[in-house]
């Protein structure tokens, strides 16, 4: 029954992290012609970050939002920008173009923010 419930968790973290990541680099790709490349990736970051919230909470997670794991989860995610923004700049730096950097951060970054995110609404909320 736990892998069972893990397996869901899985599954229902890819359906709200591809529409997230889809918003943040919709955002981004719309932004960046327009303001610094950082810049865009942190407003792309900070929309998707409030539909993921809402959406990990209610239905990957399917716990009630509150302060608690609000605060959990915005500590979850200022590690995890960080992580972001610092493996943007080192891939851009290398060379990858623009439109393929936050890809690549994405690959790296989504597994491990599901790790911290199940932590906060699994464990965290609940000490």
């Amino acid at each position: 029954m736990i892998k069972r419930d893990i397996f869901g968790e899985i599954i229902r973290f890819g359906v709200v992290g591809t529409t997230a990541a889809a918003i943040h680099y919709g955002t981004y790709w719309l932004l960046q012609r327009f303001i610094d490349v950082n810049v865009a990736y942190t407003v792309g970051y900070v929309v998707s970050f409030i539909f993921n919230y809402i959406l990990s909470a209610r239905f990957t997670f399917r716990e009630k939002t509150s302060t608690r794991n609000g605060l959990g989860f915005i500590g979850a995610h200022i590690t995890n920008y960080l992580m972001h923004i610092v493996l943007f700049n080192f891939f851009l730096w290398i060379g990858l173009s623009r439109a393929i950097a936050p890809l690549a951060v994405l690959a790296i970054a989504v597994p491990l923010n599901f790790l911290m995110v199940r932590f906060v609404f699994k464990h965290f909320h609940r000490s």
